[in-house]
């Protein structure tokens, strides 16, 4: 194979993997259930076999596990702005990277739901969660009074699993402005109160 065909090749294959992962993100976004989706519905969506789709992606978990990744991308960003914001102490980069989370599992509970139910593992192995879970355990050891940060972000990070949000706002009807209000108290539960001094 000579180079430019290699080349149109890899911008096929590009295109492809970026017209599957658009449409199943579309397809999780606007379905009632993660279990009406199938893997048939989404290479029809994207108008490609539905063979490509595994050898892309390996199986269903794999590819929800990339529509995620592609998804948490800028996400990451709005995270490190948070962390860097001058001026915000400890106690509210704690809440803010937890109210940023919940937004995050809101918008998408579709497709988070579809992971927790595809088997991907344990959701604590997954890479998201793990980087979810240190860049909160960093925040919260500059909190005063917090005994285990490592303990507590795992803790804080329960209460807000895909499927609880799912829950409350699909079946509980709560608003999702009413769930980061009590998520904000929860928050303020579990820190205590705030007289103390945080660190610096």
């Amino acid at each position: 194979m000579d180079r430019r065909a290699e080349r149109t090749e890899r911008a096929d294959a590009q295109r492809n993997r970026e017209a599957v992962l658009a449409a199943a993100d579309a397809l999780f976004a606007a379905s009632s259930s993660p279990h009406s989706v199938s893997m048939d519905d989404i290479a029809a969506a994207a108008g490609v076999g539905k063979g490509t789709l595994f050898r892309r992606f390996g199986d269903r978990a794999g590819l929800i596990a990339a529509v995620i990744a592609s998804r948490l991308e800028p996400l990451r960003q709005r995270v490190q702005e948070v962390q860097e914001a001058t001026g915000s102490a400890p106690r509210q980069r704690v809440l803010d990277l937890l109210d940023t989370s919940l937004t995050f599992k809101i918008e998408n509970r579709n497709l988070m739901a579809a992971a927790e139910d595809a088997g991907l593992s344990s959701p604590y192995r997954a890479q998201h969660y793990g980087w979810w879970h240190e860049t909160l355990r960093a925040a919260l050891d500059r909190v005063p009074g917090v005994h285990d940060p490592d303990f507590t972000a795992h803790a804080l990070l329960a209460a807000l699993r895909a499927d609880l949000v799912a829950h409350l706002i699909d079946e509980g009807k709560m608003s999702p402005e009413d769930l980061r209000s009590s998520l904000a108290a929860h928050v303020d539960n579990v820190l205590g109160g705030s007289s103390h001094p945080d660190r610096t």
